[in-house]
């Protein structure tokens, strides 16, 4: 994810990205071969899809990611290849707010009650069964969770605790468009269990506009409430872009 990012940064070109990808990982998956939808390039595609190849109306929330694995330590470069995530896979977020939900009420995690419940959500399907695992064998690999003696048992971490209001309000933007919405009470975002790994208590009405595309306003009597902002530029290249694709 790091190298993905910073190859984007630097601005290299789509085709160089893929191929430097292929040979970073191509003693990590499929080995000894190279199969057209094989794990390896899976990867590939997760990865682009994360940093890269994101939507016109994605573009400056991308581009303000960059931005932060560029200034902020590399120990806080988790909590936004996670939000990234959030926003190119939604599924990434359920799976993690499933685990953050169990966790409210349990110290450990099996994964057959992972399974259960994005199963009574999502259908009986195999694909959502194996998405799940691998979703959480990365939350494994990044450090967020750890194994438990018990096999197939999850224990969390220590949640990494985030303080920079750009890094808190740009996630906030990420718990927004994760969940297909326009807006959402502020506390709804502090206390998201999607972010189970992470202290974001300190996500406020007064970080909050440290982010343009955000804004912060009052609904009812003392309830504060979030909501991306009409970027009437982005609209206008997003439309002209959809005009050129539905012409031809």
């Amino acid at each position: 994810m790091t190298e993905t990012a910073r190859m984007v940064a630097e601005g290299q070109p789509d085709e160089s990205i893929a191929a430097m990808l292929r040979e970073c990982l191509r003693d990590q998956l499929s080995v000894g071969g190279d199969p057209e939808r094989g794990n390896r390039e899976k990867a590939i595609t997760i990865l682009l899809k994360t940093w890269l190849r994101v939507p016109a109306e994605l573009r400056p929330f991308r581009d303000q990611g960059l931005a932060l694995l560029q200034r902020l330590p590399p120990d806080l470069h988790v909590a936004v290849h996670w939000a990234a995530t959030m926003v190119a896979y939604p599924f990434f977020g359920e799976v993690a707010q499933t685990i953050g939900r169990l966790l409210r009420l349990q110290d450990i995690v099996a994964t057959p009650q992972v399974q259960r419940r994005l199963k009574e959500r999502f259908g009986e399907k195999e694909t959502v069964a194996r998405a799940a695992r691998r979703i959480q064998r990365t939350f494994i690999d990044w450090g967020t969770m750890r194994e438990a003696r018990e096999r197939g048992a999850y224990l969390p971490t220590d949640p990494l605790c985030l303080v920079d209001a750009e890094l808190l309000a740009w996630m906030a933007e990420a718990a927004i468009r994760a969940s297909n919405g326009r807006m959402k009470p502020v506390e709804d975002i502090r206390k998201n269990l999607a972010f189970f790994p992470f202290d974001v208590t300190a996500i406020s009405a007064s970080t909050l506009p440290a982010n343009r595309r955000l804004d912060v306003f009052r609904q009812g009597i003392d309830e504060q409430w979030v909501r991306l902002t009409f970027d009437p530029l982005q609209h206008s290249i997003a439309s002209t872009t959809a005009v050129r694709i539905q012409g031809g």
